[in-house]
Parts: structure tokens; sequence; C-alpha cells
């Protein structure tokens, strides 16, 4: 016990240094273990088949795009009258009746649409003994005319002599003066050129007119133009356009547009 006690020092430092030779010499077997370990991890990723991931389940998501693809749909229109409540309108007789079939100008019905010519057509040859040139009677006709009394058909004399007139100028008399095969014409609107004989009168279309009909009340209008005043519905409407296909409406009470399709 006198020897520990005297060199316990001695014995402690010579058993740090033996457990230090012993690590460094087991440090090596440490090293190329692990260098094993890490080379064998490495093999394994790369030349090893890895685990495959378990599936996705995308149930729920699936759930969701098949409800997008089903609409719901609310009918509110034939199970309640909450969105959609019943219409009633007092006929031209005094009557209330229900509305089935909805009231308004988008009921209204464009029945007929018909053409509104401006037309020339050659009448007769008027020549006389005293060698003037002869006259050529044309007769015009201005249906589109926002004057009634201009829309009837009427006459116009022309000649060589006398070629310029309110609505066109005679430019050319093809074939013999006094049976002419063509009359040429400069229309005096628009400029253009229109060809008249006896068997071919000139036609041009200038505007339209419609009949209408709006059977909530039983109100049929024909021969409707631009700047009719109709009234139904409890409201004024204006018509401002018209044209082959279609007929447009202004509503007065709030200036809205609206356009009736023709269907013939």
């Amino acid at each position: 016990m006198d020897f520990i006690k005297k060199h316990y020092e001695k014995i402690l430092l010579s058993t740090v240094l033996l457990g230090l030779v012993g690590a460094l010499v087991f440090l090596p077997v440490l090293i190329s273990r692990d260098k094993q370990e890490q080379e064998d991890m490495k093999n394994g990723i790369i030349h090893g088949k890895p685990t495959p991931l378990p599936e996705l389940d995308l149930s729920r998501q699936d759930d969701i795009l098949k409800r997008l693809d089903t609409s719901y749909e609310l009918d509110f229109d034939t199970t309640n009258k909450l969105f959609n409540p019943l219409e009633w309108q007092k006929t031209v007789d005094g009557r209330i009746v229900k509305v089935d079939t909805g009231v308004g100008p988008q009921v209204a019905v464009v029945e007929k649409i018909t053409p509104l010519y401006f037309s020339l057509s050659l009448d007769s040859v008027v020549t006389n003994a005293l060698g003037t040139p002869p006259r050529y009677m044309i007769y015009v006709e201005r249906q589109a005319s926002p004057n009634p009394a201009f829309r009837r058909r009427t006459q116009r004399f022309v000649s060589t002599d006398d070629p310029r007139k309110d609505l066109f100028t005679l430019l050319q008399v093809v074939g013999t003066p006094e049976n002419p095969s063509e009359l040429v014409f400069k229309l005096a609107d628009t400029g253009e050129t229109a060809v008249v004989s006896k068997d071919k009168p000139f036609q041009r279309v200038d505007a339209y007119m419609a009949d209408l009909k709006y059977d909530p009340e039983k109100l049929s209008r024909t021969a409707q133009r631009v700047g009719a005043d109709l009234k139904f519905a409890d409201d004024d409407y204006n018509i401002i356009a018209i044209n082959q296909n279609e007929v447009v409406l202004l509503q007065q009470s709030n200036q809205k547009k609206w356009t009736l399709r023709y269907e013939p």
C-alpha cells in the first residue's frame, strides 16, 4: 500500500499511456471497418434494388374530381317560386292571366322581314316630229322613304338634252335613241351606276320593314319600319334598326337594347 501511495501518479500515467497505445493499435481496425461499411452502403445504393415507395392514396382527390364532373342542378322553377315567381299580366280586355311563357321583349317574335327597294324602270319612249331627242319616261319607286307620299310610284321624264333630275342623271343611251336597249344613269345619293332596260329594271335594297307579334297580349304589328313606336309589357319601345336577320328595339324606360332574331 505504501508503494501505491508513493507511486500512484506513475501508476495512473502508465495506465493512461497503455490505454492510448491500445487505442492507437485498435484505431486502424476501426477505420478499416468504417471504410468497409461505407463501401458496402455505396454498392448497395448503386448496384442494389431500392425498396419502392408505397403507392400514394389519391382516393380523396379522385372523389373530388368526380364531384366536379357531375354538376349539381338546382331547380328554382318547377319545385319552388323563390327566384322565379309566377307572373301575371292584364290582357287588353281587362282579365288577369298567368303568363307561362314569360313577358317582355325577349318573347316578342319577328314573323317577317321585307326588303324595301329603290327602283328605276323604263316605261316608254316619247318621240315627236320636231326633231328633238326622244324623252324617256322613267318610273321611280322609293319604298324606304320616311315620307309616305314619296313611296308611291312616280314618273320622271329624261332626255339627252335634259339629263339631270333630282334623283339621277342620264349618262348614256345604248342602242338607237328611239328604241334603246339600255339607259345608263348615275344615282344622285350614292353616285353608283344604274342600268335600266324595258325588260330589266334597276333595284337596290335601301331598308327593311318587319312584322312583329307579342303573344302575351295578343299583339300584332305589320310593316313596322325604323323609328316605329311600340307599346307592350307595360313599357314603350322604339325600333332603331332592321336588317335581313334581326330587329333591334330600344326600351324607353332604361335605354336597353333588345335584338330580336328573325327565324323564318
